[in-house]
């Protein structure tokens, strides 16, 4: 005999249960500011890709370590080559974006050296649809 009564209890679920979405708010990168506009889905994507290739990471306490790129370090390397550095930035620049979970993949990287500057243009592929994205990387970005 049992100590206490066994009882089968049905499947609880909770259909109140919050679906996350992308929705943020638009930053006006010319003026320094947080608008009050809210963007989501690819847009907000967008702008993730953006602050993360413009944020060095480990640099702003106000952000998460996941938050930024690692990129600087490598650009501003005089020691290393730049066959060297055309090599890492797909790597640094899909490390500071895979993590995010709307991102499934980075891939089609191309990478144009111009004066001390790399122009790269890469696709980004997330669960809203496909970003072309081309930047320029240099010392100073």
């Amino acid at each position: 005999m049992a100590l206490s009564p066994e009882i089968e209890f049905d499947d609880f679920e909770d259909d109140n249960e919050a679906i996350e979405t992308s929705r943020t708010y638009r930053i006006d990168f010319e003026n320094g500011r947080i608008t009050n506009e809210l963007i989501a889905g690819l847009e907000a994507i967008k702008q993730f890709v953006y602050m993360a290739l413009h944020t060095e990471r480990y640099s702003y306490s106000v952000f998460s370590h996941d938050i930024g790129n690692e990129l600087q370090e490598v650009l501003s390397d005089n020691e290393t080559t730049d066959a060297y550095k055309k090599m890492e930035i797909p790597r640094l620049i899909e490390e500071a974006l895979i993590y995010d979970d709307r991102i499934s993949s980075v891939t089609d990287f191309e990478i144009d050296k111009s004066g001390d500057r790399f122009i790269v243009s890469f696709i980004v592929e997330t669960d809203e649809g496909t970003l072309e994205i081309e930047e320029v990387l240099g010392e100073d970005v």
